[in-house]
């Protein structure tokens, strides 16, 4: 395989929602979870790596003042573009994570099924750049695949690196939401 810029490209060039996110009963429990976890809090920014085409990012934007969605092919973030474009204060960007982060102070921050994407290092460098925009106080969901993600880091190995890496930089509770379904961990660090 090439570059996961070119297998995202591939994906979506043959289907506009590969994943089923709009019709998935897995993906509408996941999110309805992802929202109890933030209990009604409301965020001045919010950020989701890997929105995708928007779908998650629809019921966590209005949660709040700024959000930025971000995702690294540009079929998925024009749908997630036109998804939002009714909701003020939304921005989808094109980026690739680690190394294109859009610099910005958040209070909430989603890493939802995209961390096993990253190498062990990216995971790392991921880690310090979110340490240093994450607003005090503020919320980061980890959401991680516990099946088979046919990628070098598993969704717990992934989530661990990042809890790691992350403890490095800044002191965070966490807590793990669960157990909610035998497919996915879920986890809400709140920085200290």
């Amino acid at each position: 395989m090439g570059t996961w810029r070119d297998h995202f490209e591939t994906l979506y060039r043959t289907s506009e929602d590969p994943w089923n996110y709009e019709t998935s009963i897995y993906e509408r429990e996941k999110y309805a979870e992802t929202l109890r976890c933030l209990g009604g809090r409301r965020y001045l920014h919010g950020i989701e790596i890997g929105c995708s085409i928007g779908v998650l990012s629809a019921d966590l934007a209005p949660l709040c003042q700024r959000f930025t969605g971000v995702d690294l092919n540009e079929r998925a973030a024009s749908r997630a573009r036109a998804r939002l474009s009714p909701l003020p204060g939304t921005e989808i960007v094109v980026a690739e994570i680690p190394g294109s982060w859009p610099a910005g102070r958040y209070d909430l921050i989603v890493l939802s099924e995209v961390l096993y994407f990253l190498s062990e290092d990216q995971i790392g460098m991921l880690a310090g750049k979110i340490a240093t925009d994450w607003l005090h106080q503020g919320d980061c969901v980890v959401v991680n695949w516990l099946g088979d993600t046919r990628t070098p880091l598993s969704g717990l190995e992934a989530s661990d690196a990042f809890r790691r890496a992350l403890a490095r930089h800044v002191s965070f509770t966490d807590r793990l939401r669960g157990p909610v379904s035998s497919d996915y961990e879920m986890r809400l660090l709140r920085r200290c």
